[in-house]
């Protein structure tokens, strides 16, 4: 048997909002998804970065071939 996670709805979001406002509190929320925010903008720019040595990579090894 094959389980599938899904997205949460709503509700579970709403539950998760409550949970991470418990836990940080409200002044901290604010600087916690800044802080989030540039560790996925840091990680998307070096995930392009990979990609773009892999491409130039393959682009050398078939000029080379």
């Amino acid at each position: 048997m094959v389980h599938v996670f899904n997205m949460p709805g709503p509700t579970e979001l709403l539950i998760i909002l409550f949970i991470v406002l418990l836990i940080f509190g409200a002044g901290k929320l604010p600087d916690t998804g800044r802080a989030l925010g540039k560790a996925i903008k840091e990680f998307k720019s070096a995930r392009e970065g990979l990609e773009d040595d892999t491409e130039k990579g393959n682009k050398e090894k078939k000029e080379d071939a």
